[in-house]
């Protein structure tokens, strides 16, 4: 089964939080990096799982995002290198 993460970039913190729950309802992903900058009106969430689970999530986690806030990004990385690894897998959630 092959790993793939998924970052998700939006523009408030309320539709941050609608498209990571539209995620981890849809697919088997788990959250795996958050990052809030200026104040929560930036945030991009990090998912990962095997590469049709990220998918799907991620697709689903867009349309949820959209409807309360501006999606600036959203894009499914299959086989990430390691070095990406290390940069967004903090000491608490191990790399798969």
């Amino acid at each position: 089964m092959e790993k793939a993460i998924a970052l998700m970039e939006v523009q408030s913190l309320v539709a941050a939080i609608e498209g990571l729950d539209a995620m981890l309802k849809t697919a088997d992903v788990r959250l795996i990096h958050i990052e809030r900058r200026l104040g929560g009106r930036m945030v991009t969430i990090v998912i990962d799982g095997d590469v049709a689970a990220v998918t799907s999530a991620a697709e689903a986690g867009k349309a949820a995002a959209a409807q309360v806030g501006k999606v600036k990004l959203c894009e499914v990385i299959a086989r990430p290198h390691p070095e990406i690894k290390k940069f967004l897998y903090t000491d608490d959630v191990e790399a798969p």
